[in-house]
Formats: structure tokens, C-alpha cells, sequence
């Protein structure tokens, strides 16, 4: 499955685990001042969008070597839908948003949405800080390998129903968890965590620690 990385501008922890992951992604696209996070992941990047009104003259400059595409700051998407939509254009069928957890709180609800959408079209999406993961949760099976003692939280965007959660502290079965319920916050995994959803949409978010993820 062809995979591509996002570069967005939120903050990113460069574990171990996120290194060697980066290491096996086949296209890399940055939004903006989301190039930054290139360097410590190890990555060659591909394609630069943006507006470029975030990057600062010596981030241009240290990456003017790059294949970059240019918009008007006064456009109709952000920096990392266009980079969404460039990765698409190449063929990705499973992205990787990095940085994308965190920062600016409507940027961050933004992308949000915007995985939930992409996954609502058939598009793997994972969202990343790599301390902390966000997976879109549609009705269907999603099976998680965490470590023990990682946090798991299911949040709902619409009431959930036939919740299925087990490998974790405190399993479900068949649970109805309305919009706004907190019931399905701070899980904790005992390992390979499965989750089963039969109606509803949400978002599963799952938090590392430096000893389980690792530390670059």
C-alpha cells in the first residue's frame, strides 16, 4: 500500500519508534514551516506546499533546493489539505500526519476532521506527535499492537454504537456511548487492544510513554 508522510508545523517528539518509521515512507510532503521536522526524522522530502507565510527566511533558504509549489496566502484550504491533496495525487492510499496533534487549536481540530473525512473515503490515516497518535474510528474493526500500560481514549463525534473494546483495563461490549461521554477516556492497553464499532464515528487517541516509544 502506497504510503505517504505529512510534515505539518505542530510539534513533534522524535522518538526511536517514529525515526525508524519514517525511514520506510515512500513520499514525503511538507506543508510550510512543517519542512522543519524533515531533519530530525531522517527525511528527504519530496514536495513543499504552502503559502510560506510560517517559514522563516532561513528555512527557505536552507531548503531552496526542494520541489515546491507556492499559494496565495489568501486561498480557500490550509497548507495541510493542499499537502493532503498532493500526497493523494501521487497515489497514496495511507497517510501519516506528522505534527498535526498540538499547536495552533483550530489547526489541530481542523486536522482532525480532515482524517476523519479521508478515512470516510477508504484513506489509512494516523495522525501523530509521536508521543501521542490519533486513528479515526468508523464502524468496522480497528486492532491496535500498544504496549502495557499505554493510554487509550475512544472520543466520540457521533453517538457510538456496539462499542467493542478489549486487550485494555476496562473492556466493553456492545456499549452505546453517546456524543459527550467520557466514558471511553483514559483506557489503559494491555497489549494488543481490539475495538469493534458497529454505528457512530469517533476518534481513537492513543498516548506513549518515552519508554514505550522510545527516545531519538
Amino acid at each position: 500500500m502506497k504510503t505517504a508522510w505529512i510534515l505539518l508545523a505542530g510539534p513533534v517528539h522524535p522518538t526511536a519508534a517514529l525515526v525508524r518509521e519514517a525511514a520506510t515512507a515512500a513520499f514525503i510532503v511538507a506543508a510550510d514551516a512543517g519542512v522543519a521536522h524533515a531533519e530530525s526524522l531522517g527525511l528527504v522530502v519530496n514536495a513543499w506546499v504552502g503559502d510560506f507565510d510560517s517559514s522563516s527566511t532561513g528555512l527557505r533558504a536552507r531548503h531552496v533546493a526542494l520541489p515546491s509549489w507556492t499559494y496565495p496566502e489568501d486561498k480557500d484550504q490550509t497548507d495541510g489539505e493542499l499537502a493532503v491533496e498532493r500526497a493523494l495525487a501521487w497515489g497514496a492510499k495511507q497517510l501519516v500526519l506528522v505534527g498535526a496533534l498540538g499547536g495552533d487549536a483550530d489547526h489541530h481540530a481542523a486536522h482532525l476532521m480532515l482524517a476523519l473525512a479521508l478515512a470516510g473515503r477508504g484513506v489509512l490515516v494516523r495522525l501523530t506527535s509521536g508521543l501521542e497518535e490519533v486513528y479515526p474510528l468508523l464502524p468496522g474493526r480497528r486492532v491496535l499492537a500498544l504496549q502495557a500500560g499505554e493510554r487509550v481514549s475512544i472520543v466520540p463525534v457521533q453517538d457510538l454504537k456496539g462499542l467493542d473494546i478489549s486487550g485494555v483495563v476496562w473492556p466493553l461490549v456492545r456499549a452505546d456511548v453517546p456524543r459527550g461521554s467520557t466514558l471511553t477516556l483514559r483506557n489503559r492497553a494491555l497489549g494488543r487492544v481490539a475495538i469493534n464499532l458497529e454505528g457512530g464515528e469517533g476518534f481513537v487517541f492513543v498516548g506513549h510513554t518515552l519508554a514505550t516509544a522510545g527516545n531519538a
